[in-house]
């Protein structure tokens, strides 16, 4: 008897693992920055400096799990969605296939755990995991779809991620020359 459920908690735990490596890795350039700019021995006074290594630590972590987390949600709708359009299958046997490429993720979460120290490279393994399980997925739901299906979803789910990412990019810097602008040294 095989469980539909065994990979349902492998998102919560890769979700920890690229939480935990980008909040270590976020802890040691903010101690650099404090020390730069001559907090740190103000922080010291309040705290040791383990603590303040693991109270940096939670806060990090919990600002990278609320991001992994808002994306994973985001593109598990943008997926479903695709699914919605592009998918002849009513009885949901697509959705549960791709749950095999859970594994995927959770060895790019592994592997970003070898690479705390450059966040080039964290960043790198995080994007080639997320690279290869979206290849896995559109392979595993092209068994289920005609051809046309196929490409209707690599083309949707690749059109509302460049939407998405545009307008995030496009607000950044609207917010970024807005503050620069409103100095009054940058005149």
């Amino acid at each position: 008897m095989k469980n539909p459920y065994i990979y349902g908690y492998l998102p919560l735990i890769t979700i920890l693992l690229f939480s935990l490596t980008f909040g270590m890795y976020a802890v040691s350039e903010s101690l650099q920055v404090f020390h730069a700019i001559g907090v740190y021995s103000g922080m010291r006074e309040f705290l040791s400096d383990f603590e303040l290594r693991v109270f940096l630590l939670i806060v990090f972590a919990v600002i990278f799990f609320m991001l992994f987390s808002a994306l994973k949600l985001v593109g598990e709708t943008i997926h479903e969605l695709g699914m919605l359009f592009f998918s002849k299958d009513h009885d949901g046997a697509t959705v549960n296939q791709a749950r095999g490429g859970y594994i995927i993720l959770l060895v790019g979460a592994i592997c970003s755990a070898f690479a705390i120290q450059f966040i080039y490279v964290l960043v790198g393994i995080f994007v080639l995991t997320v690279f290869i399980y979206f290849i896995y997925l559109i392979y595993k739901m092209s068994h289920y779809m005609s051809m046309g299906g196929t490409i209707g979803l690599l083309v949707f789910e690749l059109f509302m991620w460049t939407i998405l990412l545009t307008l995030l990019v496009y607000v950044v810097l609207k917010l970024y020359n807005g503050i620069l602008a409103s100095l009054p040294f940058a005149h």
